[in-house]
């Protein structure tokens, strides 16, 4: 049997993040959960850690500062690289991703996916209670990547996507250098790229209802800068300012689906 870790990054989710671990297990009971927490001054990391305490699927992962999602994600990959699983799962702490939809990515990641990704701007994907203008930012930031990426991908800006272990090993995580937002889509795109097998599946988003999100004007410049030097640079044949993704044998062509 394949084993699965979900990582679930956290700052300041005291009132969420009991929740979210408790629906992951019960959805998922045989997963893992890794809470990554970036010295939360709410308590959310002592919580977590009282949680692990008594459940041993569960374990926290304590860093001293907080420095932007795509650093505490490379922090929980390399953990679950120490801890030998096959699947590494995305998800975030604050209730809008579901974690009872955790089986139909495992499914796609058994199936053969090298990265499943969970969408919202496919059919049968929705969201609930989100505010018009975070709609627009996202459907307006899929659509910017996908025109200058040349990317296939309805949702490359998801944060709940699953990989592959040896699909992450295949990648130089120290040379991605996205910190916010813009870390999802530069994870997939590089999988996307190199001919991975990356597939889509519906779900439905729901707005957080507690707590604040951490979006903001930093992240949305440092996605469009990003992905405009990265778009501008395979157009004009210059290097990529993202790592680059060894195909690992057998691994056939993209497949969104």
């Amino acid at each position: 049997m394949s084993s699965t870790l979900v990582i679930i990054p956290t700052y300041n989710e005291l009132h969420a993040i009991g929740e979210a671990i408790e629906r992951t297990l019960l959805a998922v009971p045989t997963t893992r959960v890794l809470v990554v927490d970036d010295n939360s001054p709410d308590g959310t990391g002592r919580l977590a850690d009282e949680i692990a305490a008594k459940d041993d699927r569960v374990s926290v992962l304590h860093r001293t500062e907080k420095n932007g999602l795509g650093a505490a994600y490379k922090a929980g990959f390399a953990w679950a690289e120490e801890h030998d699983v096959d699947f590494v799962i995305e998800m975030d702490a604050d209730g809008s991703h579901q974690p009872e939809e955790l089986p139909l990515m495992i499914a796609q990641l058994e199936a053969g996916a090298d990265l499943s990704i969970g969408a919202r701007w496919i059919p049968g994907g929705k969201t609930r209670n989100w505010p018009y203008y975070r709609k627009l930012i996202s459907r307006g930031g899929t659509f910017y990547a996908r025109i200058l990426l040349k990317s296939r991908l309805h949702d490359i800006t998801s944060g709940f996507r699953g990989f592959r272990a040896d699909t992450l090993r295949a990648i130089d995580l120290d040379s991605v250098g996205g910190q916010g937002y813009v870390f999802q889509i530069e994870m997939a795109w590089l999988v996307e790229k190199s001919g991975g097998d990356v597939r889509e599946f519906p779900i439905t988003f729901v707005e957080r209802v507690q707590g604040t999100s951490k979006m903001s004007s930093t992240i949305v410049v440092e996605a469009l800068t990003k992905v405009t030097s990265w778009g501008l640079a395979e157009r004009f044949g210059r290097s990529r300012d993202v790592g680059e993704f060894s195909r690992r044998p057998g691994v056939g062509g993209i497949s969104s689906k």
